[in-house]
């Protein structure tokens, strides 16, 4: 008795084909803070919304946590009445939520309790292994939203990398600062050493 054939294989599907790329799902905002919400991002999840896609944030070594320190410090000396953030979100676009390592907010606490920043004075990202990135992606998230001034705490080449005038999604201006140079205070008459920046 002869056995049935098998069925004939289907068609691959559009979605199948060796020569399609995967469907990347971007996120917007409402979307991402609606997930931290119902608890799909635990607390051992360091994680930002960055043009859409969830990023994974570096884990900290010792100097780049004594980098955010120093430069909290700092800048809390001249900022008092200006909230100086490490690590928390901005809501800077439909799409981005950022967590920068340092953020100068004007406002106080309770001006926050319904809703993020969507902006700063100044943000700061201290940069090792996530240096690349913070001057591409990061950089051009934070020109977007028309942060006035950025500063990289490059410890990779142990420089503070200054960028200013957000035009166009990208900074015009950006300078280098070694240690010996003085760090314009955004918003101030103040200056600071870029070295005592840097550990």
């Amino acid at each position: 008795m002869a056995l049935p054939s098998a069925p004939p294989a289907p068609a691959p599907t559009p979605a199948a084909s060796a020569d399609t790329p995967p469907r990347l799902l971007r996120w917007t905002r409402a979307q991402y803070e609606q997930a931290i919400d119902a608890g799909v991002f635990g607390e051992d999840d360091h994680v930002e919304l960055i043009t859409g896609h969830v990023v994974e944030m570096s884990p900290q070594n010792a100097a780049h946590a004594t980098a955010i320190r120093l430069i909290a410090k700092a800048l809390r000396d001249h900022y008092t009445s200006y909230l100086v953030d490490v690590q928390l979100p901005l809501a800077l676009s439909a799409d981005s939520a950022p967590e920068p390592d340092i953020a100068v907010i004007e406002g106080t606490p309770a001006d926050f309790v319904e809703a993020h920043p969507d902006t700063a004075l100044l943000v700061v990202e201290v940069s090792s292994r996530s240096l690349a990135f913070d001057r591409g992606e990061k950089q051009r998230v934070y020109a977007r939203a028309e942060i006035p001034t950025y500063w990289i705490a490059n410890l990779v080449e142990g420089v503070l990398e200054v960028y200013t005038d957000p035009t166009g999604g990208r900074y015009r201006t950006v300078r280098t600062l070694e240690a010996g140079d003085a760090a314009a205070v955004p918003g101030t008459d103040a200056t600071l050493p870029a070295g005592d920046l840097l550990p």
